[in-house]
């Protein structure tokens, strides 16, 4: 049994692994030649200004008063520049969105396992290419386009992590600190004659990484005083440093402006996701080589924002975020990042046609370049007779519409060859595509072939194992046949070599040859199989179609769970009648109506918003006081039973409610001096991490009773989770765990139902027996409806009150009572505790069912849901190994404040 629960670790392991090679790879191709334009630049120098976390709305609109937040960029919009909207991609995060800005490429999510910090592949950059690069701001930013670039020609300088506190007094303080350092660097070259000399020189970068208006977002919603009043701040910085670049350089009209956002943020103080309120930035570019406004009577969008911003009568121009890229390198005369996929805006440019029409040229020939590596690494790394080409661009339509596009610009047919070159850019980039994708469907049949053969093998070991369907097995010993193990031998050797001689990565090799094994395993059991059939087909029909409709009915649920939280409702809703369709309800109405309230109350949660809800602290406290309450009316039912709570036991729970009480009091005490802007206090801040570290060590201390222990367990984890709870899902976990007493208690009484003479009363199961795990009993139909349940309550802890395939659905103020400064890896852990602490509550409830005669583990469905949901569903079945040991652990185990035994009176 453990060799079996071992090679399903490994199989959904590998399984698990394999999403990265098919989804997750990087697109990134090394060895293009780099392109620039061969005409003079525009531009000897450009100014970079990213306010990270600007929406568009926020800058471009005007306030309840007609006025605008950001007057300055306001008249540049009006007077000298060109504007428009920016769309970005998801995710929306600082790193992505700074990848696609400056090195014209969306970046592969392999990134996120580096915190969107460093640089999980070498990428070119516009910084890279520059003759030298000055950047000034967050530590988080700056370092990964420092990090892989050649030579020594990016400088960067930047505060300490600590000032990014979300709990701050002032977050526009990380937007002063970057203007007075830029302002302190050129009043230090005046008298630094090596300095002066270098930011004199052409095709330099000045970077200025502005984080305060993203840290007032987070810390108090685009909505509020001090979002608004940032960008105001920020309109004032940026009109100082370009008045003071034109000074310094003796306004010579060859400094270029861009000021844009990597991303936007909900109402809600989020970003990750796809809202338009995320993807929206705004671009505004002015100075050398850069359109002047052009007034319009009318133009054609498909929103309403240039009536609601009074924009109306000024172009606006839309790009992709990766566009601003070539844009910035085509002004100041660099070549254009090698891995960039962004296309040229020429609308912007304020140049000759003779120059739009080299750039896009240019432009083309890059891009192209990337095509042509990757298809050459296909290719040679593939049989010929397999290879299948890109058939939209060929060698020869490439050759033709490079040199269409030549012969137009040498006969001046500029808008043509713009236009051609644009056509070539489009194919190039859907070829890109193709070549990256090139073994997706291969790998997803190879992984398929392993899935299903592993729930075939699993299934056939348990109905082998545990089931009276297979009656008529043959106990007759026969000679083993060798042609099956020789046959997938053959089979192994032959796809070894297949991928040998197309220098395949070596996690081909696993994905390709771990299901021969499970195969044969599979057909080893083909008596087996025989027999299952031989069974079924003796079952009634009607019987068999109505089992078969309710697993199809049951399953179908469960996936659309991952899609629309409300089927969890309809699932709960479901469940809330299965007493009264049995007999359970002649036999313990009580239970019953428990079983039906709490399904019924706790099916209001997924229908419940996960985004877009404000803090709402009254029920963190309500949640608070409802456990003590609880915890008061247990410890009283406890104590009248004599000699069965002793005093250390009391203590302990004595203990755990003062927690909770001090839990709500670090919970209001840190939202107040959150509001007062006085940062987080250090006592909190102590006792939230005392609370975390000590949730899985105090339950240890109380006894090992069936329902001390769960109450134990209860109050430790709720503590925790009111530290990190920030509304109504504080309630959820209350709710889901007395939910899942009475699934308990109801279980019991379908297993007197059905007749198991040996059953023990509840109140006389210790979690500290041995139990024999050995000792199995043949399954029957209520241990797939136990195994439905638990996968269903399951994907309930998940998705009860978020989607955890959504960033958006949760705020960074849930973890404000451990940290605020911003950390992303310890957020997220705490973020993702708090997401597993129902699942454990869930996972130490059914523990208590080994404790009467439930003692097999089940053969959990494997969950067919799309592929963004894949990695939930495989780290659910992974985790469910894990979480059932540490329920093992919390259920079972004693730890005694004194040496001496105790004995426990039933």
């Amino acid at each position: 049994m453990l060799l079996f629960f071992a090679l399903g670790l490994l199989v959904h392991f590998v399984f698990f692994a394999s999403i990265f090679d098919i989804y997750f790879t990087s697109p990134l191709v090394h060895g293009m030649t780099p392109q620039f334009t061969p005409l003079p630049p525009p531009a000897r120098r450009l100014v970079l200004f990213v306010a990270d976390g600007l929406r568009a709305d926020a800058l471009y609109e005007l306030d309840e008063n007609g006025n605008s937040r950001a007057p300055f960029i306001r008249n540049i919009i009006m007077h000298e520049g060109s504007w428009g909207i920016s769309h970005t991609r998801v995710p929306t995060e600082s790193r992505p969105g700074h990848v696609a800005l400056i090195a014209g490429f969306y970046e592969d999510v392999s990134a996120v396992a580096k915190g969107w910090k460093e640089n999980p592949v070498e990428f070119d950059s516009l910084f890279n290419e520059s003759k030298y690069t000055w950047s000034w701001g967050s530590p988080d930013i700056l370092p990964m386009f420092a990090k892989g670039a050649s030579g020594d020609h990016v400088y960067t300088y930047s505060y300490d992590s600590k000032r990014q506190d979300f709990g701050a007094q002032d977050a526009t303080k990380l937007d002063t600190w970057v203007f007075d350092n830029v302002k302190d660097f050129f009043h230090h070259a005046r008298n630094n004659q090596s300095l002066l000399s270098k930011i004199n020189e052409e095709k330099i970068v000045f970077f200025l990484h502005l984080l305060g208006i993203d840290t007032n977002g987070h810390a108090h919603r685009p909505s509020s005083r001090d979002y608004k009043d940032n960008i105001k701040k920020v309109d004032d910085g940026v009109k100082e440093i370009v008045s003071m670049f034109n000074h310094f350089y003796g306004n010579d009209g060859k400094t270029t402006f861009v000021f844009t956002s990597d991303h936007g943020m909900t109402d809600w103080g989020s970003h990750g996701a796809g809202h338009p309120s995320e993807t929206l930035t705004p671009l505004v570019t002015w100075g050398a080589g850069i359109k002047y406004p052009q007034r319009l009577s009318a133009q054609q969008f498909d929103d309403v924002f240039l009536k609601e911003w009074r924009l109306e009568n000024w172009k606006r121009l839309d790009v992709s975020q990766a566009d601003i890229a070539p844009l910035m390198t085509s002004l100041i005369g660099v070549p254009f990042p090698l891995n960039s996929v962004g296309i040229l805006p020429v609308d912007y440019l304020n140049n000759t046609d003779l120059f739009k029409a080299e750039s896009m040229f240019t432009n083309a020939v890059q891009i192209l370049e990337q095509f042509k590596v990757k298809m050459t690494q296909k290719k040679e790394a593939t049989l010929p007779f397999l290879f299948a080409p890109f058939k939209s661009l060929s060698d020869s339509k490439q050759i033709d519409i490079l040199r269409k596009a030549r012969s137009y610009i040498k006969h001046k047919k500029f808008d043509e060859a713009v236009s051609l070159c644009k056509e070539l850019i489009h194919l190039a980039l859907k070829g890109l595509s193709y070549y990256h994708t090139y073994d997706r469907f291969f790998l997803g049949i190879i992984i398929a072939i392993g899935f299903v053969g592993w729930i075939s093998y699993a299934s056939l070991l348990i109905i082998k194992s545990h089931s009276n369907l297979i009656r008529g097995v043959s106990k007759e010993v026969k000679k083993p046949s060798h042609l099956l193990p020789c046959s997938f031998v053959a089979i192994g050797i032959l796809v070894a070599f297949f991928l040998l001689i197309q220098a395949c990565p070596w996690t081909y090799y696993v994905y390709c040859l771990l299901p021969l094994p499970i195969w044969y395993a599979v057909l080893r059991e083909f008596q087996v199989i025989q027999d299952l059939v031989a069974s079924l087909l003796t079952y009634p029909l009607n019987h068999f179609v109505g089992y078969l409709l309710v697993f199809t009915l049951g399953t179908e649920v469960l996936v659309l769970s991952f899609f629309y939280r409300y089927m969890l409702t309809i699932g709960l809703t479901a469940f809330a009648a299965w007493p009264f369709l049995t007999q359970l309800w002649t036999r313990a109405k009580v239970t019953s109506l428990s079983w039906t309230f709490f399904s019924l109350l706790l099916a209001v949660f997924p229908l419940m918003p996960v985004v877009g809800r404000k803090p709402d602290i009254s029920l963190v406290m309500g949640a608070g006081l409802l456990v003590l309450l609880l915890s008061l009316y247990v410890v009283t039912s406890l104590t009248k039973r004599k000699d069965s709570f002793l005093k250390e036991e009391l203590l302990v729970h004595l203990l755990q409610v003062l927690n909770t009480v001090l839990s709500m009091y670090v919970v209001y005490s840190t939202q107040s001096s959150l509001l007062r802007k006085q940062g987080l206090p250090l006592t909190n801040q102590i006792i939230s991490w005392a609370t975390l570290a000590s949730s899985l060590i105090v339950p240890l201390l109380s006894s090992p009773a069936l329902f001390q222990r769960l109450f134990s367990i209860l109050l430790s984890l709720m503590s925790t989770y009111l530290l990190l709870s920030t509304g109504y899902e504080a309630l959820f976990p209350l709710v889901l765990s007395c939910l899942m007493f009475v699934w308990i208690n109801i279980e019991q009484e379908t297993l007197q139902q059905s007749g198991v003479s040996c059953k023990q009363k509840l109140t006389s199961i210790q979690f500290s027996y041995n139990t024999d795990i050995t000792q199995f009993r043949q399954l029957c139909l209520d241990d797939i409806r136990r195994a439905f349940f638990l996968v269903f309550f399951l994907v309930t802890a998940f998705f009860g009150t978020g989607n955890i395939a959504s960033i958006n659905s949760f705020d960074l103020a849930s973890v404000y009572c451990f940290l605020t400064v911003f950390s992303p890896f310890m957020m997220g852990s705490l973020m993702m505790w708090k997401i597993l602490i129902p699942f454990v509550l869930v996972m130490c409830a059914f523990e208590a069912h080994f404790f009467f005669l439930v003692k097999d583990y089940g053969s959990w469905l494997d969950i067919g849901t799309s592929i963004s949901h894949y990695v939930i569903v495989m780290s659910m079945t992974i985790f469910l190994v894990f979480l059932n040991g540490l329920a093992h652990l919390l259920t079972t185990k004693k730890l005694r404040l004194c040496g001496k035994p105790k004995s426990h009176l039933m």
